[in-house]
């Protein structure tokens, strides 16, 4: 994305931070907005955080930033963001960079890591390969009810790892899911998913993922999400696209 001001911030720690070392960062930090990303739908800001001796770049996203949605309630689209984070943290396969809600110069909204991505990844190549990274974003997907996985919200490193961003539009109690990876549809779930699957049905149902999710959505999101997990262990398959409403995103890229 290209941000307004062409905004430079010197970040050699940023990307070797750890998450709990990020996380802390986030929540502590004082944010300082060097400009817009003019390409987002809402009210994307590029700044730096810093907190003592760790800098780093991040987004901020605050909540009267965005735009009103027919589908989702006005002003719950940061919080979905972090959800998002809380569901990708309990997989344990880091899709979603570190993620907090917080305040910030224009109120509240999300603070999420900036990540640099690997310039020379084609992005078509990608979203049409079986990268293992992509096939376990296809699972996270499918559990969040992303409606949006665009190309552009992958985020490939240059070390192999694979970031997904921009979710926003995830835990809608209704099946919203549209993606562009749709390769593994009717595939049989990897046994990896599998035992992260039975993991998120605990968590969700009784364990801390739960609580954190019931602080951040309707609870009749929380409890579609659980179905989700469920529907997902019951079939033993990724979901097949739905023939009731475009199953692929506009635009793709």
């Amino acid at each position: 994305m290209t941000a307004e001001g062409e905004p430079s911030i010197t970040d050699e720690e940023g990307p070797g931070l750890d998450d709990a070392t990020a996380m802390r960062l986030l929540r502590d930090g004082t944010l300082d907005v060097a400009g817009r990303l003019v390409e987002a739908t809402n009210m994307t800001l590029y700044c730096s955080i810093r907190n003592g001796a760790h800098v780093a770049a991040c987004v901020y996203k605050p909540v009267r930033g965005e735009r009103p949605l027919w589908d989702f309630p006005d002003g719950t689209l940061a919080a979905r963001e972090v959800a998002a984070y809380e569901v990708a943290a309990a997989t344990g396969w880091r899709i979603v960079p570190p993620t907090v809600y917080r305040d910030g110069p224009l109120g509240p909204g999300m603070v999420q890591l900036w990540i640099d991505t690997d310039p020379e990844t084609d992005l078509l190549a990608l979203v049409r390969s079986r990268h293992p990274a992509l096939r376990r974003m296809a699972v996270f997907d499918a559990v969040v009810n992303n409606a949006d996985r665009k190309g552009g919200h992958l985020l490939p490193l240059r070390d192999g790892h694979i970031y997904g961003v921009d979710h926003g539009v995830c835990f809608a109690a209704d099946d919203k899911l549209r993606t562009v990876l749709w390769q593994w549809r009717g595939k049989p779930l990897p046994r990896e998913a599998v035992t992260v699957l039975v993991n998120l049905e605990h968590e969700i149902e009784r364990g801390r993922l739960g609580r954190r999710l019931r602080e951040l959505l309707a609870p009749a999101e929380v409890e579609a999400t659980w179905e989700r997990v469920r529907r997902l262990l019951d079939t033993g398959i990724h979901p097949y696209p739905s023939e009731d409403w475009p199953a692929i995103p506009w635009p793709p890229i």
